[in-house]
């Protein structure tokens, strides 16, 4: 959700009664901070923010965050043991996404409040276990709260996760086509007319696995060899240093980090820098063309452009229809 949940999103999903997420990697920390002064500018009730774990700035962002007292700090990546007990003491509850039990398990041992569980159909980032096998191994393997995530949109599915044992349910895909969203009507038009087979999970975007939507860019992407993706990279990486305010030890430092942290080769290190440029061409500057645009197979089920509050009543109002008509049925 890169260049998507910013704070007029998040604003309109938590006043709507949802919990909204500041997508604050695509972020600087001066951004940040004026993104969580506009939520509280425009609403009253809490929301959180996303980090990265292995940002050089992380520890000061937490700090923001503990200053602010934004109630929820999520990860995209597992956080380190400080980064955990600095949110702790500083009142901010913790939640990195996982998608593998082995990761729920590990991050649950270092005391973090609950995991955020997403399955294969989920959009950007993503593993290959279907949602409906990994969430009730995360439930059964944990005590704490677990969000699902990857393939809901509607009531059923939040009826589904909470008979899973699932605390509730989180939605990028569903929320990013909302008129509250600040993507553009093309970039929305191209996501409105995919298929759930429209969408595919690609390694040369940032060389780790993540589901996209299909287009000729990625297709390109897909059939591009190791000196064209290591320009590519390479361009990007200048790119985002220039909008980040980063110096390049800072972003070298980045990516060390990044590196052992997921286990990366230096090769996927490199071209993690194509995902903040190339969300940017669609997400921010309305060329679907000439970017990538996150998805997650569910894509292919929207067919609608509601408000935020319009969308949480509708779940609302059939996840009650469909708790009541299974109730009637006994």
């Amino acid at each position: 959700m890169g260049y998507v949940a910013g704070a007029g999103l998040v604003a309109a999903t938590s006043g709507a009664g949802g919990f909204g997420i500041i997508a604050s990697a695509t972020m600087s920390l001066d951004e940040l901070r004026y993104a969580v002064a506009e939520v509280r500018r425009r609403t009253a009730a809490p929301f959180g923010v996303n980090l990265r774990a292995d940002a050089p700035d992380a520890a000061e962002r937490v700090d923001l965050l503990v200053a602010e007292r934004v109630r929820l700090a999520s990860f995209a990546l597992a956080p380190s043991r400080d980064l955990i007990r600095r949110c702790a003491d500083g009142g901010v509850l913790t939640m990195p996404s996982v998608g593998a039990r082995r990761h729920a398990e590990k991050v649950a041992e270092w005391g973090v409040d609950a995991v955020l569980v997403q399955g294969a159909e989920g959009g950007g980032h993503t593993g290959g276990v279907p949602t409906t096998l990994l969430l009730p191994q995360v439930v059964d393997a944990v005590g704490i709260p677990v969000v699902a995530a990857g393939g809901f949109f509607d009531g059923r599915g939040l009826v589904a996760a909470l008979a899973y044992g699932a605390a509730g349910v989180a939605m990028g895909t569903r929320f990013l086509l909302t008129s509250d969203s600040p993507v553009g009507a093309e970039v929305k038009r191209r996501y409105l007319d995919a298929t759930v087979t429209g969408t595919v999970v690609t390694t040369r975007v940032d060389g780790v696995p993540h589901r996209v939507l299909r287009t000729a860019l990625v297709d390109g992407l897909e059939r591009s060899g190791r000196a064209g993706a290591a320009l590519r990279a390479l361009r990007h990486a200048a790119a985002f240093r220039r909008l980040s305010g980063l110096s390049w030890p800072a972003l070298l430092r980045a990516g060390r980090a990044a590196r052992h942290d997921r286990e990366l080769t230096w090769a996927q290190t490199l071209m993690a820098a194509n995902t903040p440029m190339l969300l940017r061409a669609s997400m921010v500057e309305g060329r679907p063309e000439s970017g990538v645009m996150s998805a997650g197979q569910v894509v292919g089920l929207i067919d609608d452009l509601p408000s935020c509050a319009e969308l949480i009543d509708r779940i609302m109002k059939d996840a009650d229809a469909r708790l009541a008509a299974l109730t009637a049925a006994r």
